[in-house]
């Protein structure tokens, strides 16, 4: 939504004032379509030549989800917090091995059907899951496995951010394809110098058309995008953070209460539930 609502006021802002000043927008009505053509066509296909398969795919994955707000809130890490001490308080009261039907079978799991919302997130559930397999099993400790998190929250992290970097290269490269549309307009008008100077007035304006729509479209659209697909990649990085932090500190030892108030800590502050919320949200799901 906020997206959206950005894309408006910076059209409104630059052709509102271009408006104030006294432009004309016949010309840029007549220029812009063939400017347009000119660099978005060079940025796409430059696009598909720097970025292999992989990316390429992620990133129109990921574009849609840019136009929808975060799902990182603090409803969603209380569930995950409540999840994490539900799991721990019943290994630590039966054994690691009564969580073993759980881990395996987590779409069955009596415990994780408590947290839809976190069951239907595939990913974030196999991480849980992989990590709790190997504390039932027993044959790492806890230097070990949080070294083994580290490198999966770092190739995750570096995953997230290919689609952001694609994206602000694109950003990146606009401006210069706005510079090759305006010289194609300035070679157009050189061709014609035997024109009224008003007509080529009008064909130089066009062709300056282009390098406003490619500084346009770089700092006023596709830059923002990628900026903001970064943060959304922070935040899905912390949410495995969170799990890290929670089953660490119980591997040392720590009761369940305790270790999750160890992942509640490390969450971003706008983000973190209180001790009181995440106290109460447990024994509200307990009643």
């Amino acid at each position: 939504m906020f997206v959206i609502i950005g894309y408006i006021v910076v059209v409104l802002a630059v052709f509102g004032g271009y408006a104030i000043a006294g432009g004309h927008f016949g010309v840029l009505a007549k220029a812009a379509p063939i400017e347009m053509l000119i660099i978005a066509g060079a940025a796409f296909g430059a696009f598909l030549v720097g970025n292999n398969q992989k990316v390429l795919k992620a990133t129109f994955a990921t574009i849609p989800t840019l136009f929808k707000g975060s799902r990182y809130t603090k409803a969603r890490y209380m569930s995950l917090l409540a999840l994490l001490y539900d799991i721990l308080q019943k290994a630590r009261k039966e054994g690691l091995m009564s969580i073993e039907q759980d881990v395996d079978a987590p779409q069955d799991s009596a415990l994780f059907a408590n947290y839809p919302e976190i069951q239907a997130d595939h990913h974030l559930v196999e991480f849980i899951t992989d990590y709790l397999r190997m504390m039932v099993s027993g044959n790492l400790n806890a230097h070990e496995i949080e070294s083994l998190m580290d490198s999966e929250i770092e190739t995750h992290h570096q995953e997230l951010h290919a689609p952001a970097g694609a994206i602000q290269k694109v950003g990146d490269g606009l401006p210069a394809f706005g510079i090759v549309a305006a010289v194609l307009g300035v070679v157009k008008t050189m061709a014609s110098v035997n024109q009224p100077p008003a007509v080529l007035g009008g064909m130089i304006a066009g062709a300056l058309v282009g390098t406003f729509l490619g500084i346009l479209l770089s700092y006023g659209f596709v830059s923002p995008l990628a900026g903001l697909l970064e943060q959304k990649g922070e935040e899905a990085t912390k949410e495995l953070v969170c799990v890290k932090t929670t089953l660490l500190a119980s591997m040392q030892g720590y009761a369940p209460a305790i270790a999750v108030e160890f992942g509640r800590k490390v969450l971003f502050s706008t983000e973190r539930p209180s001790f009181g919320e995440l106290e109460d949200a447990v024994k509200q799901r307990r009643a």
